[in-house]
């Protein structure tokens, strides 16, 4: 890809098929990847505790509530 930005214009590097084929693989390996942390956060109670003590205690997001609340 960094051959093909350097040898075209952006409107044909645009155009390329190997970026759209780079594009949908990237767009499906985050959905494979957050389909595994999701599946794992639904069938772990150790994980869900752990991501609720990250918003409630590193986030914020008790504060930004009563913040936006109040506002």
């Amino acid at each position: 890809m960094m051959q093909q930005a350097s040898s075209n214009t952006k409107e044909q590097f645009a155009n390329s098929p190997d970026l759209k084929a780079k594009l949908m693989n990237a767009i499906m390996e985050a959905l494979d990847a957050h389909t595994l942390m999701s599946t794992q956060a639904l069938n772990s109670l150790t994980i869900q505790g752990g991501m609720k003590d990250i918003l409630l205690n590193n986030a914020g997001l008790y504060e930004a509530l009563r913040a936006q609340y109040a506002g």
